[in-house]
């Protein structure tokens, strides 16, 4: 199969300046589309020659009642329509009949071609005359270029898409069932969550055996004239101090050894020594990926993949601007490159010199480079118009829409702005043998930083930490000495974020599969979020331990990514698709039916929670259920008694049940009481077992935003608060 086809136009669209008399119907040509909103906003920027229909998603599938794919003849798939999709691809017939021409519309990815090749197989009976149309942005301009520039249905994108749904399809059906035999049925495995799931399990035992080391620094707080500043240890006749883990550097262990170097100083002079004072230069990150942009709104937001990518495709497929009419408000949400049409550089350019003037803007427009393996087929996430500023669309979107919609447009600004100044000044001071280093900085050029910090720092923290005005030889004056205590801290536990960010480094998965994949193996049960963040269950370790045992290539990390560049591969047409599902078959079998004769059938542990039941008074256990965790009897099948896990606080209502963790209806985590509906206790902060130190009658819940979390009595009149420590928050990955 050769390399993808250069696009060729073949049907002419009816321009949008042609009018018609509103008595007489004219034919119209079909604009098929995924999802109702995106044909909704076609609909309001096409004229009335176009009939706009959405297909709901796939109107074909692999069934889901057998494995649907012919292994022993060359992985034909058989394909079926999907259930409840038959009145939908009647409608689509019945219009197709009708159209002068039909443009595939779908989104311009792999799934999308799938779509639109499923599709046009269905509908090229009834009318042959269809052509495929790409754009990046659901705007006038783009959906008109796209219209006089039709193409043929890319097959490349097609085999690639069928490739990786026919692999995911003969591991989830062929794996799942071992499950089912070996440990208990409802289990699933999948090509990529399970090696998420292992990244997950992994990490978490890293930090179990992770030993904390103790050492130790030394701050002085000095003052020069009426100024005062801190200068930490730094060496001793050139030997560097520091903590664990550096090579030539002498680490301080126990507290004795600082108390030495206290003593050593006692009456010691501290004169200042070098002053280097230089400009250093903040690059802005390039423009948003998919990855990048749930990592962000992870940190800053605290919002799930899942939800991110849905604000996202619904910011991409339309909103209504009022009097401006509806319009795509960012380009394509599924990408992993950081390129940028010129176009929208020049208009950046131009805003920032209108806004922030013109040194706020570099001598030349800044080109990022993507990852060696990304796609460069789309652009990066990028609003449609720089000039839709955040404020000027607000009214118009809900609070989520908003907040997603600022971090894009603010990145993709920052991202086309000059590079940020900073003034940074360290003083070297000598105390004795000692030398101890102070350091500041502050903004001497905000360029960027004027419109988008990247951490989750706070405006303005820059400015902070700066140091009085120090000449060679000034004297200063010790106020003290301060030894500091520290330990060295395990790795942390993966947020969303950062699993997102490992995964994305590995290679394991694509931009379009990082949301599903984490909603996958947390509803699973396989991992739980716990104050944003995931830790694996029982359950989760003991699926990764089987099936890293017996089922390496699969679980291999690099052998993960190996097999998505071929993919790759299949879509520009470099390798065939079959050849590619069936090198990966063929090894798969064969582990397959050397752990169905090596592994035996597997006990989930049961852990009694140390309270009987009262139904009839054995001891209740945890156990594991399709949906998770949950607490039942021991003497099941005889005694029934089930309820949710609790979280380890008696209900401050009714002091009898236990407070379990709920979701609603629509997925949202509150708290209620275990022996409902006998007791209506809720709550949307997580109970503690702490009184309130106010009112001195409700207890205190943990109150999480993305900023910061906080304890807050359960009576909002009371209206108590109290803060608590931030986790340590794992850095973002350097560029």
């Amino acid at each position: 199969m050769g390399k993808r086809k250069a696009p060729q136009p073949q049907l002419s669209p009816p321009t949008d300046d042609q009018t018609e008399p509103a008595a007489e119907a004219k034919p119209r040509a079909l604009v098929v589309v995924e999802s109702p909103t995106k044909a909704r906003t076609l609909k309001k920027l096409l004229t009335r020659r176009y009939n706009v229909v959405a297909s709901m998603g796939h109107v074909k599938d692999l069934p889901r009642s057998q494995l649907g794919v012919d292994v022993k003849n060359g992985f034909v798939p058989k394909y079926v329509v999907v259930k409840g999709k038959g009145a939908i691809l009647k409608e689509l017939k019945d219009a197709a009949k009708q159209a002068t021409a039909i443009y595939m519309a779908t989104d311009p990815d792999r799934e999308g071609e799938a779509i639109s090749w499923h599709l046009a197989d269905a509908l090229r009976p009834v009318n042959p005359d269809i052509k495929r149309i790409e754009f990046h942005e659901v705007t006038k301009d783009a959906v008109r270029r796209a219209l006089h520039h039709p193409r043929d249905i890319d097959l490349n994108l097609v085999n690639a898409q069928q490739a990786r749904r026919i692999l995911d399809r003969l591991v989830g059906y062929k794996l799942s069932p071992l499950l089912w035999r070996k440990i208990r049925g409802g289990l699933s495995a999948g090509r990529v969550q399970s090696v998420a799931v292992r990244l997950v399990v992994e990490r978490e035992r890293e930090i179990e055996a992770f030993v904390p080391q103790e050492y130790w620094s030394l701050l002085a707080a000095l003052r020069s004239d009426d100024q005062q500043l801190e200068a930490r240890l730094y060496s001793k006749d050139g030997t560097r101090y520091g903590p664990p883990g550096e090579d030539g550097i002498t680490v301080l262990r126990t507290r004795d050894e600082v108390e030495a170097i206290v003593r050593d100083l006692d009456g010691a002079t501290f004169t200042v020594g070098e002053v280097r004072r230089k400009d250093q230069f903040r690059h802005p990150a390039p423009p948003f990926t998919t990855s990048t942009l749930q990592q962000d709104a992870n940190r800053k937001l605290g919002y799930s993949a899942t939800r991110t990518m849905s604000v996202a495709q619904h910011l991409y497929e339309g909103v209504d601007l009022g009097p401006e009419g509806t319009v795509g408000l960012i380009t394509y949400m599924r990408t992993d490159s950081v390129r940028v049409a010129e176009s929208a550089q020049r208009e950046a350019r131009e805003y920032v010199t209108q806004t922030y003037g013109e040194a706020s803007v570099p001598d030349t427009p800044r080109a990022y480079r993507s990852r060696r393996e990304a796609q460069d087929a789309h652009e990066a996430i990028r609003p449609t118009s720089v000039r839709r500023t955040p404020d000027r669309v607000k009214p118009f979107l809900r609070s989520d829409q908003y907040k997603v919609y600022r971090l894009i447009w603010e990145r993709f600004l920052a991202s086309q702005m000059a590079s940020a100044i900073m003034d940074t000044l360290s003083v070297d001071i000598n105390a004795a043998d000692y030398l101890f280093r102070a350091t500041g900085s502050r903004v001497k050029f905000p360029g960027f930083l004027a419109v988008y910090h990247e951490s989750t720092d706070q405006n303005g923290e820059e400015q902070e930490g700066w140091l009085p005005d120090l000449v060679t030889g000034d004297v200063l004056t010790l106020l003290g000495l301060s030894p500091q205590q520290h330990f060295t801290q395990p790795p942390p536990q993966y947020t969303e974020a950062s699993l997102v960010r490992a995964m994305e480094e590995r290679g394991i998965g694509r931009p379009s599969t990082y949301a599903p994949t984490i909603e996958t193996i947390k509803r699973r049960g396989y991992v739980r979020s716990a104050t944003r963040r995931l830790q694996p269950t029982d359950l989760g370790v003991l699926v990764n331990d089987m099936l890293v045992e017996h089922f390496s290539d699969v679980m291999d990390y690099d052998f993960t990514a190996t097999l998505e560049e071929e993919l790759d591969q299949v879509e520009e047409g470099r390798i065939d698709w079959k050849k590619v599902v069936g090198d990966f078959y063929k090894p798969f079998e064969h582990d397959l039916r050397i752990a169905e004769q090596k592994i035996e059938e597997i006990e989930m542990p049961v852990v009694e929670i140390g309270e009987a039941c009262p139904e009839c008074g054995r001891p209740l256990v945890r156990k594991h259920g399709r949906y998770g965790e949950f607490i039942a009897c021991s003497g099941f099948p005889e005694c029934k008694y089930t309820r949710p896990l609790g979280i380890g606080v008696r209900c401050p209502r009714c002091q009898v049940g236990e407070v379990v963790e709920r979701r609603s209806r629509r997925g949202r985590t509150f708290y209620g009481c275990s022996t409902y509906p006998a007791c209506t206790f809720i709550a949307w902060d997580k109970p503690t077992d702490r009184i309130c130190p106010r009112c001195g009658k409700h207890v205190l819940g943990i109150h999480q935003t993305a900023r910061k979390t906080t304890l807050r009595c359960l009576d909002r009149a009371c209206g108590y608060t109290e803060a608590v420590a931030p986790e340590p928050v794992e850095e973002p990955a350097a560029r």
